[in-house]
């Protein structure tokens, strides 16, 4: 299958399982939008179990990097936190759709499959519980539980894919840069908050995602 084809199955995937759901969605109905035969989906892709575990694994993986690159070298925790609160958000408001998937359908899944992915979750989500323990350690951020901030957060900021429009009254930028006043807030952060510098993180994003 060519690499335009795979796009185009990937992305009518996404599209569906977003809005119908994963368990609404069937092989037609993929073979259909991608403009193909149900048996050449099948015979390209395996099934649909595979095509949304690729789409969340792809997914998981890019931000996990990204997360890596938006924290290395970066010893002040509460910089850390910033950084990944606007990944966060930047993210899942300019890949509604795909963001949607990942966060909604993992129940979909099948326990061994599942595994693998909360795995990656996970990775993903240590990053922002060591930055928040950090900063705890240091003094600077004081949750009263340190892990329901993280999980009340990663909500916060998961939400903005269901809501988020460009034609809205805030840019993308500014609306990032409330998120982590917000979240800092949250935290409790005792020091001034880091200036709000996205060039960074705009900088990562443009390389792992590639635009």
């Amino acid at each position: 299958m060519s690499q335009t084809t795979a796009r185009r199955v990937r992305q009518a995937a996404i599209e569906l399982f977003a809005t119908r759901g994963f368990h609404g969605t069937g092989i037609r109905d993929l073979a259909e939008a991608a403009g193909l035969s149900s048996a050449t989906l099948y015979h390209y892709m395996g099934t649909k179990e595979d095509l949304l575990v690729s789409i969340m694994r792809t997914s998981l993986e890019r931000l996990v990097t990204a997360a890596k690159q938006v924290t290395s070298d970066v010893p002040d925790p509460l910089d850390r936190v910033s950084r990944l609160v606007a990944l966060h958000v930047l993210t899942h408001a300019s890949q509604q759709l795909e963001t949607r998937v990942v966060d909604g359908e993992i129940r979909a899944l099948s326990d061994a499959r599942r595994s693998e992915i909360i795995a990656l979750r996970d990775e993903y989500e240590a990053f922002w519980q060591s930055a928040i323990d950090d900063g705890c350690s240091r003094g600077s951020l004081r949750p009263s539980s340190r892990r329901v901030a993280r999980l009340a957060l990663l909500e916060m900021c998961s939400g903005i894919s269901r809501w988020y429009s460009p034609d809205g009254p805030f840019t993308l930028d500014d609306l990032a840069c409330r998120y982590v006043e917000m979240a800092l807030g949250l935290l409790g952060a005792t020091d001034p908050l880091p200036k709000r510098e996205l060039g960074p993180v705009h900088a990562v994003m443009a390389a792992v995602w590639g635009d």
